[in-house]
C-alpha cells in the first residue's frame, strides 16, 4: 500500500493528468481516486474540496518547475535561466489549462480562493528563487521591490502568451534588459 508523500505525488499527478484531459469542471474526486489508486476518504482528508486540490497540484508544479532552474551565480544570468524554463513551460498542458481556471474562477468562488492562494505564494513565482540569490550575494538591495519585479514579468510574459507572440530570446532580452534590471537598479 502506498502511503505517505508517495500517495500526496500520486494523487497530485493523476490530477494534473485529469484536470488536462477533462478540464475542471469534468475533474471529478471518484476520477483522481482511481487513477491515484487512492481512496476518496484520503483525498478529502488531505483536500476539502476540488478547488484546494488543483491549487496543491499546481503549487507542486511550480515548485518543481522552480527546482529545475539553475543557478548561473549572476541575477542577469539567472533571469535569463527563468526565461528559458517559462518558455520551455509554455507549451505544457497543465498551463494551457491555467487560461481555462482563469475564466472558470469568475464564477466559482472556492476556485477563485484557490487560485488566489496559489498565487500569493511568493516562491512559487519561478523568479523568486533567482531575486533571492541575488539579494544574498549583493547584486540587488536588500529592500528591493521584488514583488513588482514578480507583478511586472509575469504580467509581460501573459501578455505575450494571450498575443499568441513566443517567448523567446529577443522577449526574454528585452523583458530582462530593458525593464526588470533596471527596474532592480541593477547593471547588466
Amino acid at each position: 500500500m502506498v502511503r505517505g508523500m508517495e500517495r500526496e505525488q500520486a494523487v497530485l499527478a493523476a490530477t494534473a493528468e485529469l484536470l488536462v484531459e477533462r478540464g475542471y469542471a469534468a475533474l471529478t474526486t471518484d476520477a483522481v481516486a482511481a487513477r491515484a489508486g487512492a481512496s476518496k476518504a484520503t483525498i478529502y482528508r488531505r483536500w476539502p474540496n476540488k478547488a484546494q486540490l488543483v491549487r496543491a497540484t499546481l503549487d507542486a508544479a511550480d515548485a518543481a518547475r522552480n527546482a529545475s532552474i539553475p543557478d548561473t551565480g549572476s541575477l542577469r544570468g539567472d533571469l535569463f535561466a527563468v526565461m528559458d524554463t517559462v518558455a520551455a513551460n509554455v507549451a505544457d498542458p497543465l498551463t494551457r489549462v491555467t487560461a481555462e481556471l482563469a475564466t472558470l474562477m469568475r464564477h466559482d468562488e472556492q476556485l477563485a480562493e484557490a487560485i488566489r492562494q496559489h498565487l500569493a505564494k511568493e516562491e512559487l513565482s519561478p523568479f523568486h528563487d533567482a531575486l533571492q540569490r541575488a539579494i544574498v550575494r549583493g547584486d540587488i538591495a536588500a529592500n528591493a521591490d521584488v514583488d513588482l519585479i514578480h507583478d511586472v514579468a509575469e504580467a509581460m510574459i501573459l501578455r505575450q502568451i494571450h498575443l499568441d507572440r513566443p517567448i523567446d530570446a529577443a522577449f526574454s532580452e528585452r523583458l530582462i534588459d530593458d525593464v526588470l534590471l533596471p527596474l532592480l537598479g541593477s547593471a547588466r
